[in-house]
């Protein structure tokens, strides 16, 4: 599955009972347009055989739970493994993922429609029915040939993550310690121009700080982390956003859409498996030779039955979206939830797509009056896309 808690048990911490957010809340969320940066439902479709207009087999996204939780356009993720780098076939995992959702759309005209532009995200959610635009976490599926991102715009591809967990022909990963180009490679500085030209949103999460400053050096149009959150609160972790990077996505006029995962709210859930992790090679050492992967998974599972996850809550959610607003403006924060992305890690309160709501109630606690909820919603998220629309027109002129 795409994420290693994806298929895990994790044993279940007590947590605070969230209050039912207010009628006010929940008039908000109905109110104005709510924008998903990233949520994995593609994978969890072709995985798992999950159907998200009838809810069987879904895990934190379908119809009904989308409808009551007010949610109007969330990007679905087009994920492909990085491992497809090497041995190839990214390109046809990608155009199987989109012709899914494609599918989707087709055999539930009242539902569900892919969106290709902000004004059809609009016209869309003004007839009733959910938008689905599409965003492409990892690049490989470009396979260093620029005509394929033509094809992918083509095709309804709106942004590209340039990298997932392991570096690419694009650029480097966050996750992989193994920095092949210090940034963005030859081809990547190409890839962002040509990204710029063609009118696709440059998503900046999963890469490395200094592929970030490269493509914040090349990019005449605004930038998106469709599903990132801050790394003050997990310190040393490299998948998250330095404070630095959040100032300057907010001066390019980027957005930065806080994920929900827990592990990207907390060093508690961060660091859950350090300690698991550290057992586990002792538990090696005795033995003499490395675990079986059956082995492996027995120890984690038993682990994961004497030790409750941390999760996080809905106010840790909110110190970074309280973080990004002080860093980088009201108008530069957004949602990107990771939901069916992070598997059992997301926090209490927000467990699925019915619980935006929750989050809304959180807000206004907190102070923020409904224009800028309005933005936080979806509004600056919307505003970059037409800001990357823009750029290709102006593109065209010039």
């Amino acid at each position: 599955m795409k994420r290693l808690l994806l298929s895990a048990v994790i044993a279940i911490a007590p947590t605070l009972a969230v209050a039912a957010p207010s009628e006010r809340a929940i008039e908000i969320a109905k109110k104005y347009i709510i924008v998903d940066g990233h949520i994995d439902a593609p994978t969890t479709i072709m995985e798992a055989g999950a159907d998200i207009a009838s809810g069987q087999k879904t895990v934190d996204f379908d119809y009904e739970r989308a409808r009551a939780g007010g949610l109007d356009a969330p990007f679905m993720s087009i994920y492909v493994a990085a491992d497809f780098e090497l041995r190839g076939g990214a390109k046809a995992r990608a155009n199987m993922m989109i012709g899914i959702m494609e599918a989707i759309a087709a055999r539930n005209p009242d539902k569900f429609e892919i969106a290709y532009s902000v004004k059809e995200v609009r016209d869309i959610i003004e007839a009733g029915k959910i938008a689905l635009p599409l965003g492409m976490e990892n690049g490989s599926p470009i396979e260093g040939d620029l005509t394929n991102l033509k094809h992918f715009y083509d095709r309804g591809i709106r942004y590209i993550t340039l990298a997932h967990s392991k570096s690419n022909h694009i650029s480097d990963s966050s996750y992989d310690i193994r920095e092949r180009w210090d940034g963005l490679s030859p081809f990547g500085f190409e890839l962002v121009r040509a990204m710029n030209d063609i009118g696709m949103i440059i998503d900046i999460s999963h890469v490395t700080d200094a592929a970030v400053e490269d493509v914040l050096e090349v990019t005449r149009a605004p930038v998106m982390a469709s599903h990132s959150s801050l790394r003050h609160f997990t310190p040393g972790w490299r998948r998250n956003l330095p404070d630095d990077l959040v100032k300057k996505i907010g001066e390019n006029g980027g957005v930065i859409m806080i994920n929900y995962g827990s592990a990207f709210l907390t060093p508690a859930a961060n660091t859950y498996s350090k300690p698991r992790d550290a057992a586990r090679e002792k538990e090696e050492q005795r033995l003499g030779r490395k675990m079986t992967d059956e082995e492996r998974s027995a120890f984690n599972d038993a682990w994961r039955r004497d030790h409750d996850y941390p999760f996080a809550a809905v106010e840790d959610v909110l110190d970074h979206i309280d973080r990004a607003v002080e860093l980088a403006g009201i108008d530069h924060v957004g949602l990107g939830s990771d939901y069916d992305g992070v598997g059992d890690s997301l926090p209490s309160g927000l467990k699925d797509a019915s619980t935006y709501p929750t989050l809304i109630q959180g807000l206004l606690d907190r102070g923020y009056d409904e224009e800028a909820i309005e933005k936080i919603l979806g509004l600056n998220a919307l505003r970059v896309w037409e800001a990357v629309e823009d750029a290709k027109k102006r593109r065209k002129w010039n």
